[in-house]
């Protein structure tokens, strides 16, 4: 790899390979170098060799940031054979006694389901947050330095004020005052918990309002058929068409592994940026990349079943994504636990059963099964035997189905995708203020002190989840910067000009 590039990307996750395509597809002549021996990041589906057939997604499963992405929109998924299907149920929640909560597709069904007072409760919180979607999309999913377009409307102005509003309410004390029963509280807590982050918190109430509004929006809490890697594989044909190429096994720890080009991009941690640039970053630099402060951890449990989940509410089988953690106080409390280094007694679990939604997933009459746990950061416990207890809580038999299983522990969790520190599957923690300061606060984000090198992972704006644009935000600078390309280059089939973010 000596010629001389215009762009060099590490990492292959979606962010990288976002902004490979962009720049790709600028006319740029592009090379992705990922440290694993297949490509995708945090995005993967393989065989871990649990049973014949059966596939899991290495890291991410449930995708609602893929439809409702701008990037992805532009790029159109569909059209690069890239199906994603919804159950009607968008997640659910169970509780003891057979209760659970249930999030339908329909916000009015889900509603009904909660009852006097909490469905109208439920109602008003996310029902026009889920009808605007596109501008609680804009909202929570912009760069963090521009107002988009589209909050500059009227109606854009009042879903941000209306957004902002709950995240004030939903992430402080003041979060106890909406609902009455454990089902609504217990329901949208569940989704908070994707942040990994103390409760209440504007982090986590953040990410509840984006997730559970756009479960009530047009495409629902998705699964791709055939698993998260066909969102990688439809990058990657997609570079590949436009010269670009991936080089997998070539990880990069210093500038030596680098080949000449104009422009670096890191989809990475930032302190890979600060430890390969150690000898050309300022101090000030890469102090800020060596600051930046990661999050607590998941530890990842693939099994493998031979029927459904029991789930003691037949109604929460219908949910591809079951978060399972008990009432709003007990996740509380697990969280407050992993912040303070504590193992919690009862971890918050997700879990996602991509056969609801996907029934080819299933192979010689077994099934996939999908979960992870809280733990504190670079924790090196197994919690097979944690999950399936808390499984079992809410599900009993459920130990009966169980025929196969692996843990990989959040020490290990970065082994596969170095980004994931200690197990924070995030990119960083999820504060409302290293949202904004991620990874330092300054004009560009993504811009690391170096001219013509670039960060573009989740620990860039906006953040964490499988949208690509972190990556598609940071190459459309570099266009500007580096290359002096104005205009934005068109990423899917037969299509104008792509929309400005927002």
């Amino acid at each position: 790899m000596t010629e001389h590039l215009d762009a060099v990307v590490v990492g292959s996750g979606p962010n990288g390979l976002a902004a490979a395509v962009t720049l790709a597809r600028a006319g740029l002549d592009v090379r992705v170098l990922e440290a694993q021996p297949t490509v995708g990041g945090g995005s993967r589906t393989l065989d871990l060799g649990l049973a014949e057939g059966i596939v899991q997604d290495v890291c991410s499963a449930v995708h609602p940031l893929a439809w409702a992405s701008p990037f992805f929109e532009a790029f159109d998924l569909r059209a690069r054979g890239v199906e994603l299907v919804a159950p009607d149920v968008s997640y659910a929640h169970p509780l003891d006694g057979g209760r659970a909560g249930v999030a339908y597709q329909d916000v009015a069904r889900t509603a009904e389901r909660l009852g006097a007072p909490d469905g109208a409760a439920w109602r008003g919180l996310l029902g026009p947050l889920a009808e605007r979607w596109r501008d609680t999309v804009a909202v929570a999913l912009g760069d963090k330095r521009s107002v988009p377009g589209r909050v500059l409307r009227p109606e854009g102005a009042a879903t941000a004020a209306r957004f902002g509003a709950a995240v004030l309410e939903q992430g402080t004390a003041a979060w106890g005052r909406r609902f009455a029963t454990e089902e609504a509280a217990a329901l949208l807590t569940g989704v908070a918990a994707h942040a990994i982050t103390p409760l209440p918190s504007l982090g986590g109430a953040g990410t509840a309002l984006l997730l559970a509004a756009l479960g009530h929006a047009p495409g629902g809490w998705p699964i791709p058929r055939g698993g998260s890697g066909e969102i990688v594989r439809a990058l990657v044909d997609d570079l590949r068409a436009h010269g670009g190429d991936v080089v997998t096994g070539h990880r990069v720890a210093s500038r030596a592994d680098l080949p000449p080009a104009r422009a670096y991009m890191f989809d990475t941690a930032p302190r890979v940026v600060a430890d390969v640039f150690a000898d050309r970053l300022s101090a000030r630099a890469e102090a800020g990349l060596r600051r930046f402060r990661h999050g607590d951890a998941a530890a990842k449990v693939d099994l493998v079943l031979s029927g459904p989940v029991p789930w003691a509410d037949p109604e929460v089988g219908r949910a591809s994504t079951v978060h399972v953690g008990g009432t709003r106080a007990e996740m509380a409390q697990a969280e407050s636990d992993v912040a303070a280094g504590r193992h919690a007694e009862r971890p918050v679990v997700l879990v996602s059963d991509p056969t609801v939604a996907d029934p080819g997933r299933a192979a010689g009459g077994l099934r996939p099964l999908w979960t992870y746990a809280h733990v504190p950061a670079g924790s090196g416990r197994d919690v097979t035997e944690d999950v399936v207890a808390q499984i079992e809580r809410f599900a009993p038999g459920f130990r009966d189905v169980v025929v196969a299983s692996r843990c990989i522990p959040a020490a290990g969790m970065s082994e596969h995708d170095e980004s994931y520190v200690g197990g924070d599957i995030a990119g960083g923690a999820v504060t409302m203020w290293q949202m904004v300061a991620r990874p330092a606060l300054r004009a560009d984000p993504y811009a690391v002190g170096l001219e013509g090198v670039y960060l573009c992972s989740a620990s860039t704006p906006p953040g964490p989840g499988v949208h690509g644009l972190g990556g598609w935000y940071a190459a459309r600078r570099v266009l500007r910067r580096e290359f002096d390309v104005r205009d934005d280059p068109d990423l899917g089939p037969d299509r104008g000009p792509v929309p400005a973010p927002g």
